[in-house]
């Protein structure tokens, strides 16, 4: 039996529900337009020649030192994961938050690399050293090993990575590395509770890309908020191990659907776009079935068919602010060396998608309700399957 909404959303905050969390831009944009001007800069695996010694002849106040005027003589720059800088997912979302950075301080030099895969991760690194960037964006954490290599190999340089906490290899923090992570679960359950609100199946599922620790916390997270609403719905999961291969996502929620699900969450970067193949395809042919998005609001860019759109709601986290702020606070002189910084609902890192129209009253009232037991410690989500049974436990 579902648990009534009646005593929980009779305090329903005056609060609005988190604005677009990860893939909008700032200023309440939901997206910043990649930058085409800057489509041939991923040539790197070109130039590898995968010299350990690479960047040393770097600049080496590593922008700890304020910059100019305008961001004079500052460069913030990131490598992107093999879904590319327009996969409308996590990485346009990192680059949305550099491309801004550099509307804001116009003599500031921002870039990306785009890698074609997991080979091109350390040449790529490398090659932002030995151009002597200030700062440094490894996005994803598969490059967790390599941008500790190149950090450590260019300890006067500064470094981040999105998704993953590195340290050396006796555990401790890397002085010129900054980790930063976001606590996607919370967000995920929120997801998870307009699921739960919304099947008319009692069935949904979850696609993951590579399965990991990070995208545990997807899952996880949002495993615990369908539950927490209705513990007798079934919860379909699959792993693609893939992040880039739509035909595989959609493959997966073909066999999802048809089993029953009539509502599926992604976490897999591009390999979600067959989610929205199938599940448009669906519509189509006179299904209601529906997905949910994953890093940036992903109703603004897919999911769109004649009649509406396929997707209910999105999980967003904030991957543009972080990348805007760590390179605001690095060009000031402020880089978090050796630091992890996580970005939770109370600070807006992670929520639900601003694009609502598809999300009845009641379950936007219900997020509201929901977001404050979270950030109020009355709601302890999640994160790895450990905690899940503990949480499955406790209802």
């Amino acid at each position: 039996m579902k648990k009534s909404t009646t005593m929980l959303l009779s305090s329903v905050l005056t609060a609005g529900v988190l604005l677009a969390a990860c893939g909008d831009g700032n200023n309440n944009e939901d997206t910043t337009p990649v930058n085409d001007g800057n489509e041939n800069t991923g040539n790197a695996a070109e130039e590898n020649d995968a010299d350990e010694n690479a960047g040393n002849e770097g600049e080496e106040d590593g922008g700890n030192e304020a910059a100019g005027e305008g961001g004079e003589g500052f460069s913030s720059k990131m490598v992107t994961d093999v879904g590319g800088v327009d996969d409308r997912s996590f990485n346009e979302s990192a680059w949305a938050g550099l491309t801004e950075f550099g509307e804001d301080f116009p003599e500031a030099d921002v870039d990306y690399i785009q890698s074609g895969d997991a080979a091109d991760y350390l040449p790529n690194l490398q090659q932002l050293a030995r151009e002597g960037t200030d700062l440094s964006f490894a996005i994803g954490f598969l490059m967790a090993d390599d941008v500790r290599t190149v950090a450590e190999q260019n300890p006067d340089q500064n470094f981040a990575i999105v998704d993953e906490v590195v340290t050396d290899d006796d555990g401790n923090p890397i002085d010129n590395l900054a980790s930063i992570t976001f606590a996607e679960h919370e967000g995920s359950f929120l997801v998870g509770v307009i699921a739960a609100m919304h099947t008319e199946t009692d069935e949904v599922g979850f696609i993951g890309g590579v399965e990991s620790p990070l995208i545990k916390k997807f899952e996880n997270g949002f495993k615990a908020g369908v539950s927490y609403v209705d513990s007798d719905i079934e919860i379909a999961v699959q792993y693609a191990q893939d992040f880039n291969d739509a035909s595989t996502g959609q493959n997966i929620a073909d066999t999802m659907y048809s089993n029953g699900a009539d509502i599926i969450y992604h976490a897999a970067g591009g390999t979600g776009n067959g989610l929205f193949t199938e599940a448009i395809d669906r519509n189509q042919s006179g299904e209601t079935v529906w997905a949910i998005g994953v890093d940036q609001d992903q109703a603004l860019t897919e999911g769109g068919w004649d009649e509406g759109n396929v997707i209910l709601s999105s999980m967003v986290k904030r991957v543009d602010t972080a990348v805007y702020n760590v390179s605001e606070d690095t060009m000031n002189g402020s880089f978090p060396g050796g630091e992890t910084l996580e970005f939770g609902l109370e600070d807006d890192g992670v929520g639900i998608a601003e694009t609502q129209d598809n999300v009845s009253d009641e379950a936007v009232e219900a997020v509201e309700e929901y977001e404050q037991m979270i950030t109020d410690g009355e709601i302890e989500v999640p994160q790895t399957d450990e905690e899940y049974e503990e949480f499955m436990d406790s209802l």
